[in-house]
């Protein structure tokens, strides 16, 4: 069996004589480094093997105990280092300003035997508690943060998958859900310093939308395929049902949240945007014919997003339309089917759409 490694003290006296008389006495049983100045004092305690205890003089010529135990502190490596001052200043005042300080115990000069080895004993003890209680904090919040991690993949796959399941009757959309939630996920960026949108557009918030956003469209799974997958115009009662799926998206995110133990943050807006992402700015959209700021912020985003998106997306009744002239499309809908100030910042960040709309292109 592999014996422990012993605790290592650092010394520090100006005096030889102060450094012979501890380190006899605590070589027995701890490793014994030593420094005859506060300078050298720092240096070692930044070295390994690093110290886990010092017993540090406090009367000393260029740098004093105070001084080096500032040092000590403001040194991220040696900052929680316990350091004990031994020193023959035997004042009350002394000892308060040393504990003051951040000292963990004083001992006076003439040093005691048997005295200085119980303090030793109880600092490295204290020090190795503080030790096993930091690594196992460290270890429980690598544990918390590897389980989020885990949840939030979880999640992200689910909704991934539902969305996909969508996909599946609707197969020509491709990579519209990364499309679309790229595009939601940038404006949010764009507008989060804006007047209007400052007080909603939190990173968190914006976290959420990108989360959410692949859900905006998986009412389309209670859409019969002669409709959905129709390659010519829809007749005024198949366009009453197509129009169902903004509805049937929302009552059944709004199943699942009834059935969760507790709430699902990002299930509020994916709700939103599932019913309301077409909508309209001028009241003329469906399923409830909102207008302005009373579409919900998320779906006012997704709207846009998603019509730019199906513009320059093949589908079975049309070809891909250019970047330009969905661009165009876009600005002459300001203020009738789009937010104004959503559009503005689309047409501001115009060529990152298309950045994206490329990098996510569909495979031919």
């Amino acid at each position: 069996m592999t014996e422990a490694t012993p605790q290592t003290i650092l010394i520090v006296d100006d005096c030889p004589e102060n450094l012979t008389v501890l380190s006899d006495l605590l070589q027995p049983v701890y490793q014994v480094r030593a420094a005859t100045s506060g300078r050298k004092a720092l240096i070692i305690a930044a070295s390994a093997p690093r110290p886990d205890l010092v017993l540090l003089d406090v009367m000393m010529p260029e740098m004093d105990g105070f001084q080096v135990l500032e040092g000590l502190r403001a040194n991220p490596a040696t900052r929680d280092i316990p350091v004990i001052f031994v020193t023959a200043m035997d004042s009350r005042e002394a000892e308060l300003r040393g504990l003051d300080v951040g000292a963990v115990d004083y001992i006076t000069k003439p040093v005691v035997p048997p005295v200085v080895l119980a303090r030793v004993r109880t600092q490295l003890a204290l020090k190795q508690a503080r030790d096993r209680l930091a690594g196992q904090n460290a270890w429980l919040e690598a544990e918390i943060a590897r389980r989020l991690s885990d949840n939030e993949l979880t999640q992200e796959v689910s909704i991934r998958a539902l969305a996909h399941l969508a996909e599946t009757r609707d197969p020509e959309t491709g990579n519209h859900i990364l499309r679309t939630q790229n595009y939601v996920h940038d404006l949010g960026l764009r507008l989060r310093h804006h007047a209007r949108f400052c007080d909603t557009l939190s990173d968190r918030y914006i976290q959420l939308l990108a989360r959410s956003a692949p859900l905006h469209d998986i009412g389309k799974v209670g859409i019969p395929d002669a409709i959905l997958q129709k390659p010519g115009a829809l007749t005024p009662e198949e366009w009453k049902i197509m129009q169902t799926h903004a509805r049937l998206g929302h009552d059944a995110i709004e199943m699942a949240e009834r059935d969760a133990a507790r709430p699902v943050e990002f299930l509020g807006l994916a709700k939103e945007i599932a019913r309301w992402h077409h909508e309209k700015w001028d009241g003329s959209g469906y399923p409830d014919g909102l207008a302005g700021d009373a579409i919900p912020l998320s779906a006012r985003l997704m709207a846009l997003a998603d019509v730019f998106d199906a513009l320059i997306s093949p589908r079975v009744y049309k070809a891909p339309m250019p970047f330009e002239k969905a661009r165009d499309i876009i600005a002459a809908g300001r203020g009738k089917h789009f937010d104004p100030d959503i559009t503005d910042a689309f047409l501001a960040g115009f060529e990152a759409f298309v950045a994206i709309a490329r990098a996510h292109s569909d495979a031919t």
